[in-house]
């Protein structure tokens, strides 16, 4: 909600209680499979590996609840963050850009004792963790981005006032948390109720039950200018881990191309292509979104590395 198809994403370093140890689900199919490093389904890895989930700008880390519950039943210990400015975590005058994003994740694993986990970013997220790979090497064992991590608002917009006045969100303060509800049911009748609630909750709601925003519209801004002045492109060439992208659209859409080229900036990508999917995949399709994201897991001695797989 009230994210850019374009882009949504945010970050918070470690306040207090940066991390919500949530787990979730599992969803639906997509095009040009990619080599598969998890073990079958219901099997538990030798050696479980940390996932670390990330949401996008203007959301909260329950809409990775059924992704991760997946995961952990898969064996796969998970933490999803909320983060500065978003969900449960606090929100400081000052930190609201790619990089601080960045050290706040930094923060967080290192916190948690991660060892080289799997970081998965969604939409702006995917930019975050992109830029974690490149900056901080040693940490993330596989990035995973869902439907970012490949987001430039330079070269989508002409101008900043363009852009700024584009993707501006709107002002939903006092409006009735019912109102919402009621769109989340006719706008995404695929998604779980799981899924719908957790959309909501990027919102506060009031004792009389109206909703006010959790991210400020000036701290949401001030996100969208540092993904303007700050795009993932000189990033992509420095991560030096595996890397699943996994775009909501196909290969034949005309926005294809830009995914194509992150993924050949990258050293190790592959593509994993969800055509007609929601900006929000992780909510819409938790059970495939999470089969695809085990492909990360580290493989067991003997197997064979990852293939580039791009269309």
């Amino acid at each position: 909600m009230d994210a850019v198809s374009a882009d949504q994403g945010a970050s918070r370093p470690g306040t207090t209680d940066p991390v919500s140890a949530d787990q979730g689900a599992s969803g639906p199919g997509t095009t040009e499979p990619v080599d598969d490093g998890a073990a079958g389904p219901g099997a538990r890895p030798a050696e479980p590996t940390p996932f670390l989930l990330v949401h996008g700008l203007s959301s909260n880390a329950r809409l990775w609840d059924e992704v991760a519950e997946a995961l952990a039943d898969a064996g796969h210990p998970c933490w999803s963050v909320d983060l500065r400015g978003h969900g449960e975590s606090d929100a400081p005058e000052s930190g609201y850009d790619t990089g601080t994003a960045a050290a706040d994740l930094a923060a967080v694993i290192t916190a948690l004792g991660l060892r080289r986990p799997v970081v998965v970013g969604q939409s702006w997220g995917g930019n975050v963790v992109v830029r974690l790979a490149a900056k901080r090497p040693e940490l993330p064992g596989a990035l995973g981005l869902v439907d970012g991590g490949w987001i430039d608002l330079h070269a989508a917009f002409p101008d900043w006032e363009s852009c700024e006045r584009t993707l501006r969100p709107q002002d939903i303060d006092g409006r009735p948390a019912a109102t919402m509800r009621q769109w989340l049911d006719s706008a995404h009748p695929d998604w779980s109720d799981t899924a719908r609630e957790a959309t909501l909750a990027n919102m506060r709601i009031r004792a009389d039950g109206t909703m006010e925003r959790r991210l400020a519209i000036p701290h949401h801004l001030e996100i969208l200018r540092s993904m303007w002045d700050d795009p993932p492109g000189p990033d992509l060439p420095l991560v030096a881990v595996p890397t699943l992208l996994l775009p909501a659209l196909g290969p034949q859409d005309e926005r294809a191309e830009t995914v194509r080229r992150a993924a050949a900036a990258l050293p190790d990508a592959s593509v994993r292509w969800y055509p007609g999917g929601d900006h929000d995949l992780h909510a819409q399709h938790p059970d495939m979104i999470t089969t695809d994201l085990r492909t990360l897991v580290t493989p067991r001695p003997g197997r064979g590395g990852r293939r580039k797989e791009t269309a």
